[in-house]
């Protein structure tokens, strides 16, 4: 990338730059090799010209020469595969019987971490991936033969563990656990899969085996506790990245204005395929990353057909990537992009993680990925060792993301979110407890697994009628398959199956919790980028039957919802107002859904529906507005409008603080709440029992409440748009909200 692309882009040329600056870089810290690393693992490293170690890969080694579990959290292409590769397989080479899981997210990840194990262990490490794509021959191959087992907590939790006769070998050699990309793991996701690995320990154990854990993660600002609450263990943290990093040039993109009133503006896939192009035109090496599957091919279709209007040629040097593709196909991707066949590549968070694909010199977040921990991780892509990179954010309307883009200094000078996991979240517990009953009878000595709370939780167990107790050990009621009814990504029991009508194809599944809101009929559902419209809900059997949908429009519920206040737990000053956390049931009811069109989100028809009410309990923080910031009766007219929109930009806002996404969140604002008698704001975790989000905000009220103040303060609009305190998932449909009032109300309460 030249100086002079970047100074072009930061020109009057481009009036959509709303900020640029320089990120510094800063040079490697190496370490030699230890001189006990096993004769083969050295030799391998030195075919790949490595001859040195990176500071923090130095002192894995180190905390692994000490059999200490830990945790590695170092910037993207710091190395961090080496950090447990080199021990695991220095163990493996030195006991011919020892064996090693490896845990991924993703299985396109485990495929590019076998190639690079295997380029390192040779053939005296057998090494196989087992996932849902593994033959079912190859998989009794992998039992048999395989020491190193790629797979993922699905894998483990369906397959390994309630089946693990048929690994006993397996589980009596298991010397190492590896779980890379750690930080994925959060919220219902990470609270389920802590679930999974302290059954994974146990059933360990049951064989005489007490692996070791290594994890390695993004940087996170809680990784040592995480690693903790994930696995129960006390894990050492390792930081300190040594790797070098290159200046970073970062740019603001904000998309020119359409309409002024509300503040509406161009399409960021628009405006990322007119820059994109233009860097491919320049000859940049770049990756531009989007939130679904179906901007991924927006963005790569409007770029190649700009690309095409100058050289046919670059629009063939560029493809999108994204998860529907075969695995081949994306293996080529992979592959081209790495060796320099493409120039650019289109992808959704499926390139985020650690998987190999060269250097790239400039990388794209179209809107805001979610986390802070994935920006980083995106803009990591680009600028491999000491060289320039080029760092850009498209804003689209979203509230956070015109935040950002108007306080860029925010951004860049915030703190990586805390990773928030509840293992004893009763709705998910008790039904792992059954699980790990099914595995092997639960004993009193199994607090080692699950800590000191588990007497509490196997009676809770018992009267829910998950476990049952005989001769001072708990078994599982269920007669067939307690992990079958666990979905990994909910806190509800019972999972909705989305079913593709013309098919047959199961899709995906939807949290009880969320079914209603997601997949009552005639909703729009977005799954994994791809849009379905949804043409019956069965209640009874737990299923919505869907059919591919391209039509202009989305569609919004209109729910009634209510709290009740079971136990408060904390309290706090929060500057005038006093701040609760405790425990809520929200009682929610869909009862009607919006048609709005794509774009402009003009309201097409309103449809009544007649669905049963729901209740879930979960955790939340809430507050009271004392009478003294409402004194007029005129204000307290607008109070219904103002204490909705604070709701809406707290909500908008949280995910600054807990790595969690706005849907993750709820919110109930009441002029007079039944049980305060007052106006009450609620803030409220979306999933039952609650994974520590609302926590955060409790937490860290000032600057959240300061973050939203000037959120609303600083949007240009006159009485409030998507990019201040309208809500897309808003229940009541954005009624009533007053922004000149919520402003002054966020003021009241600084």
């Amino acid at each position: 990338m030249t100086r002079e692309l970047f100074d072009l882009l930061s020109s009057d040329r481009f009036p959509q730059v709303e900020a640029h600056t320089v990120l510094p870089g800063r040079p490697g810290r190496s370490a030699p090799l230890p001189a006990d690393l096993h004769l083969q693992l050295a030799d391998a490293l030195a075919a790949q010209g490595i001859t040195r170690l990176w500071t923090h890969q130095a002192d894995c080694w180190a905390a692994s020469q000490k059999e200490d579990h830990f945790m590695v959290t170092t910037g993207t292409a710091s190395g961090k595969s080496l950090c447990f590769n080199l021990p695991v397989l220095d163990g493996l080479l030195r006991d011919p019987h020892a064996r090693a899981i490896y845990l991924y997210p993703t299985k396109a990840l485990a495929q590019d971490q076998l190639r690079r194990l295997r380029m390192l262990a040779g053939k005296q490490v057998e090494v196989a991936t087992y996932d849902g794509d593994t033959p079912t021959a190859a998989r009794q191959v992998a039992r048999q033969k395989a020491r190193v087992i790629l797979t993922n907590p699905d894998m483990i939790h369906l397959s390994l563990l309630p089946r693990h006769e048929l690994w006993d070998d397996f589980f009596f050699n298991l010397r190492y656990v590896v779980i890379d990309e750690a930080h994925t793991y959060r919220g219902v996701f990470g609270s389920n899969v802590a679930n999974v690995l302290r059954r994974l320990r146990r059933v360990a154990s049951f064989y005489g085996a007490e692996p070791r854990f290594i994890l390695a993660s993004a940087t996170i600002r809680n990784a040592r506790e995480h690693a903790q609450q994930l696995t129960g263990l006390d894990v050492t943290h390792i930081s300190g990245d040594g790797a070098p990093v290159g200046p970073r040039k970062v740019i603001f993109w904000q998309p020119p204005l359409v309409e002024d009133q509300m503040n509406l503006r161009r399409s960021a896939n628009s405006e990322a395929a007119a820059l994109l192009s233009e860097l491919v035109r320049s000859g940049v090496r770049s990756i531009c990353f989007t939130k679904s599957r179906r901007s991924a091919e927006l963005i790569y279709q409007q770029t190649a057909d700009r690309l095409k209007e100058t050289d046919a040629r670059l629009a063939e040097r560029l493809s999108p990537y994204r998860a529907g593709y075969t695995p081949e196909q994306r293996r080529s991707i992979e592959t081209m992009l790495f060796g320099g066949q493409l120039l650019a590549v289109v992808s959704t968070s499926a390139l985020e993680l650690g998987i190999d694909i060269g250097a790239l010199d400039a990388a794209i977040t179209v809107g805001y990925p979610g986390t802070m921990a994935s920006l980083w991780q995106q803009w990591g892509r680009a600028g491999r060792g000491k060289g320039e990179s080029l760092a850009v954010f498209v804003a689209g309307n979203d509230a956070l993301e015109q935040f950002f883009v108007k306080h860029p200094d925010e951004l860049l000078g915030r703190e990586v979110e805390a990773a928030t996991v509840d293992f004893a979240n009763p709705f998910i517990h008790g039904l792992h407890l059954a699980a790990a009953a099914y595995e092997s009878p639960l004993m009193a000595d199994d607090q080692r697994f699950f800590g000191p709370t588990l007497p509490l939780a196997l009676d809770r167990a018992v009267e829910e009628g998950f476990l049952r107790q005989k001769s001072g050990a708990w078994y599982s009621s269920d007669t067939g398959f307690p992990a079958g009814k666990i979905g990994l990504r909910s806190t509800a029991g019972e999972q909705y199956t989305i079913v593709e009508e013309d098919t047959g194809d199961i899709i995906g599944t939807e949290g009880a919790e969320t079914a209603f809101s997601a997949l009552h009929p005639g909703a729009v559902y977005l799954h994994m980028g791809d849009t379905y419209l949804v043409m019956q809900l069965d209640l009874e059997g737990h299923r919505a039957l869907v059919r591919p949908f391209w039509d202009t429009y989305h569609t919004i519920p209109r729910k009634e919802t209510d709290t009740r206040i079971i136990a408060e737990r904390m309290q706090t000053a929060g500057g005038p107002l006093t701040l609760h956390l405790g425990e809520i049931a929200v009682s929610t009811q869909v009862v009607a859904y919006q048609k709005k069109r794509l774009g402009s989100d003009e309201v097409l028809g309103t449809e009544e529906l007649d669905l049963p009410r729901q209740e879930f309990v979960t955790e939340a923080m809430w507050f009271v507005i004392p009478p003294e910031m409402f004194p007029s009766e005129g204000d307290l007219i607008r109070l219904p409008g103002a204490i909705h929109a604070v709701e809406h930009a707290l909500i908008a806002l949280l995910p600054l603080y807990a790595m969690c996404d706005r849907w993750d969140i709820g919110g109930l604002s009441t002029p007079v709440h039944s049980q305060t008698e007052q106006p009450t704001i609620f803030v409220y975790d979306g999933h039952a029992g609650g994974v520590g989000i609302s926590r955060q905000g409790f937490e860290r009220f000032a600057e959240w409440a300061r973050d939203a103040r000037d959120l609303v303060r600083d949007c240009p609009c006159e009485s409030g748009c998507p990019s201040c305190i309208q809500s897309p998932k808003c229940g009541n449909w954005n009624e009533p909200l007053d922004k000149e009032a919520a402003l002054r109300l966020l003021e009241a309460m600084l």
